[in-house]
């Protein structure tokens, strides 16, 4: 009987064996599955590593670069690649780094970022940015490369060693351009990312590939035909079953064999890319209007130079001034334009800047047809309104302008305080109402705009002057100091030769403040005559 058992135990056995090796197939994909399983949970361990130490790089980054901007955080935001990435980290990469951490570990920071983001700008923002900077970029003549380094005129060594773009900031910069359908500038930064992609600079978002095919076709909407079989080419070296690259083959190699045919000059060919480069509202004057900016274009006369003098000035002995005047300087001869020194101390610009700060909102302009307040893509600034009620400081400031121009400043407009940031500009523009433009101040039942007070309520490193096209002045801005000049003639004609642009601010933070004096009040400040004369 115990035989039998251990018979049977063994023929158990046996069949269990069996069984087990009759499914040694099935075992084996198991055991292909533990394996897959393994190198799964090492590219996990390896993830949350990678993911630790990207987490731990940006954080050693924004340490270093928040101790940078807490030094001088206005004069680090006056750097517009600052403001762009400033833009950009809170747009984009701080959602990045959500995805990133999102883990259970992370309630505590994701409840934070989700309150926070209400106030983080948006795509529009960031676009905004990246056209300041494009725009920048043409004012000033820029070049690419030194846009990307950070090394722009006017901005602080230490500011700029913080101040570069990425491989994927410049193709983000092109991608802008691109889908303005400005090829020009997708040119140039797609070739810009591409040279930092060849020098070896790694990019997380972007491939050289990709880089080309924006490349090949922004250079061909110029009619630069070679190039862009050159890119494509170059292109498919790389992925050479890439479908609209060989599409695109075929038909630049088409394209161009028509036009050696029709043997089209190289004069001609340029003057049409030139044409195509030049951004759809491009204005007659913004030539004149950008080497002003730069500091070039007209120059006076030395004859008429010698003609204009600083002094010190008391209008008349007025009470105020005949103990302490103030200086006043020439800017130019007609119109006369004068520059007053010192006329606010820093401790009142600070109080204007505090006030105005919770207020700032995107400048508006009033549409000549409608009369409605609406932004404008060439005002491009933040705004704020003080009346004299408000604070002592305004109510001192007001009162300083009215003693010193001599005119009636309680039809005045309230005081306009400004500030233009990155690419922070307005282009050139009257102040006072047109013929065209009967109703622009009606409301205010003041009469039109006679005299225009510019007061600078900072020093700016590089770019932001004041420019009047037509006569080819540049007035560049000097804290505590303040411009003045008429916008009507005595006989309350226009005078067209003020027509002025605030030019983008390159390096820096540009504030100031405006007050626009009306006619009515001025009749027995400022004499009307039938003369169109200073």
């Amino acid at each position: 009987m115990a035989v039998c058992w251990w018979l049977l135990i063994l023929f158990t056995s046996s069949s269990a064996h069996s069984d087990f090796f009759t499914s040694i197939g099935h075992m084996t994909d198991l055991l292909s599955t533990e394996k897959d399983l393994v190198s799964s949970l090492k590219d996990y361990i390896r993830a949350e590593e990678t993911k630790l130490e990207q987490i731990k790089q940006w954080a050693e980054k924004l340490d270093v670069l928040s101790a940078a901007a807490s030094q001088d955080p206005e004069g680090f935001l006056g750097h517009p690649v600052n403001a762009f990435k400033l833009m950009k980290r809170l747009n984009t990469e701080w959602g990045d780094l959500e995805s990133l951490v999102l883990t259970d570990m992370s309630d505590v920071f994701i409840s934070n970022l989700t309150v926070q983001r209400q106030h983080f700008p948006n795509d529009d923002d960031q676009i905004g940015a990246a056209k300041a900077l494009i725009r920048l970029q043409d004012t000033y003549k820029l070049d690419t490369d030194v846009m990307a380094s950070g090394r722009l005129p006017g901005a602080p060594s230490a500011v700029s060693l913080h101040s570069s773009l990425s491989v994927d900031d410049c193709y983000d910069l092109g991608k802008v351009a691109y889908s303005e359908a400005d090829y020009h500038h997708t040119e140039l930064w797609m070739t810009q990312a591409l040279t930092q992609l060849d020098r070896g600079e790694a990019s997380v978002a972007v491939d050289t590939v990709t880089i080309l095919d924006y490349l090949s076709y922004s250079v061909y909407q110029q009619g630069a035909l070679e190039r862009a079989l050159e890119f494509t080419r170059r292109l498919l070296e790389l992925d050479p079953a890439h479908q609209r690259a060989n599409g695109n083959l075929k038909y630049f190699e088409y394209q161009l064999e028509k036009q050696r045919k029709a043997e089209r000059s190289d004069g001609e060919a340029k003057q049409t890319r030139e044409a195509r480069s030049q951004p759809d509202d491009y204005l007659p004057e913004r030539r004149t209007y950008e080497q002003l900016c730069r500091g070039e274009g007209i120059r006076m006369t030395p004859r008429r130079q010698s003609r204009l003098f600083c002094r010190y000035y008391d209008n008349n002995r007025h009470p105020r001034y005949v103990i302490g005047p103030v200086r006043q300087e020439d800017e130019w001869d007609r119109p006369h334009i004068v520059r007053y020194h010192d006329i606010v101390t820093d401790t009142e610009i600070e109080k204007v800047k505090e006030l105005a700060k919770p207020r700032l909102r995107r400048a508006t302009i009033s549409n000549p047809v409608t009369g409605v307040l609406e932004t404008a893509h060439y005002r491009i600034s933040k705004s704020a309104w003080l009346g004299a009620y408000e604070h002592p400081v305004v109510d001192q400031i007001n009162q300083r302008i009215q003693d010193i121009t001599g005119l009636d400043v309680s039809t005045a407009e309230d005081l306009q305080v400004a500030n233009y940031g990155v690419g922070g500009q307005y282009e050139p523009h009257f102040d006072f109402g047109r013929k065209d433009e009967p109703d622009a101040f009606e409301e205010l039942g003041t009469g039109n705009r006679i005299a225009t007070w510019l007061l600078y309520m900072s020093d700016v490193q590089a770019g932001g002057a004041t420019v009047f096209t037509d006569i080819g002045a540049s007035v560049w801005p000097i804290k505590g100091t303040a411009v003045f000049w008429f916008n009507l003639y005595p006989s309350g004609e226009g005078d067209y030769r003020t027509r002025h642009a605030a030019c983008p601010v390159l390096v820096g933070n540009k504030w100031v403040s405006n007050k626009w004096i009306h006619e009515r009040g001025q009749e027995f400040r400022r004499r009307c005559s039938l003369l169109e004369s200073e």
